[in-house]
């Protein structure tokens, strides 16, 4: 990547990723304070060894804070079906964001948005000549991609990474990155809990849009559909619309980023005391050397 890149990294995506991938064998970590620690161990290796993977300039760290958004103002059964949050996993919100701090990365959040909304408006209003890369594991985040914004998907274990730009989404998909709106428009999204059009799949919403561009355009041409297309789409206009709204990125969020706060410049001792302070082992090789190559 060139000199320039801000890498905007989805903490929820990394930290939740790494607790489960070590809570289902009930390794809670828990230090003698008696907190929980695994899935702040594992967001510092998913995130440090990205960094190292991509060497970007520039690092800052998107939250959700907290459940309640402009989202589920507008779709009450929005993310509905995810229960409370592990009990492991609760101390760990507060430690994993000191953590960040100690790396003296930035950690970005705003009450009634998600950190998708604070990622796409930072990736949006950041200077032109910096390119944004986005490190998730949510496919969500695609729709944000565009000539200076790539995503890194996170892949199974560490270090493994699918990175789409605008041509490799189109190759894989069939669709580009401002049509991944409208597909879960109308496929809707399971783990967000809301329908989009019933009896639409993904086969079939991809379709539509390669002939159509978008909604508007399905819209226009509802004479053109299969007669169970059509009716499907009239039942659930409604829904439709609503699901837009839902699965769209706002990019308007009163969020910034400082670049000057966001220069990647780790002070090794500084982050090693934090990590002794929390009782991490062999962690230290995650933390990078002036020339941003792991110890």
């Amino acid at each position: 990547m060139n000199k320039s890149t801000l890498m905007l990294v989805d903490g929820m995506a990394l930290l939740f990723r790494a607790f489960y991938a070590t809570a289902v064998t009930g390794q809670f970590m828990i230090n003698s304070k008696g907190i929980p620690t695994n899935g702040v161990q594992g967001f510092v290796k998913h995130m440090m060894t990205a960094v190292a993977s991509f060497k970007p300039s520039h690092v800052a760290v998107c939250w959700d804070m907290g459940s309640k958004t402009f989202r589920t103002e507008m779709f009450p059964e929005y993310k509905a079906n995810r229960g409370e949050a592990p009990v492991e996993l609760i101390p760990q919100f507060d430690l994993v964001k000191e953590i960040v701090e100690a790396f003296d990365i930035p950690n970005i959040g705003m009450p009634g948005y998600e950190a998708d909304d604070c990622i796409g408006t930072i990736a949006r209003n950041v200077h032109e000549e910096i390119h944004v890369s986005i490190l998730t594991g949510d496919k969500d985040i695609l729709q944000l991609i565009n000539d200076r914004t790539s995503v890194i998907l996170l892949q199974k274990g560490y270090g493994n990474y699918q990175v789409h730009n605008r041509d490799t989404l189109y190759t894989e998909k069939g669709i580009w990155p401002e049509q991944m709106i409208d597909l879960k428009a109308l496929m809707g999204d399971p783990s967000d809990n809301y329908p989009g059009v019933r009896g639409i799949g993904e086969k079939t919403a991809i379709k539509l849009l390669q002939q159509f561009d978008h909604i508007e355009g399905i819209l226009a041409n509802l004479d053109s559909l299969t007669k169970g297309q059509r009716s499907k789409i009239e039942q659930d206009l409604d829904m439709l619309h609503l699901s837009r709204k839902l699965a769209e990125i706002k990019c308007d969020v009163e969020v910034s980023c400082n670049l000057d706060t966001a220069t990647l410049l780790i002070d090794r001792d500084k982050v090693l005391r934090k990590f002794e302070e929390i009782e991490f082992k062999g962690l230290h090789k995650f933390i990078l050397n002036s020339d941003k190559e792991l110890a």
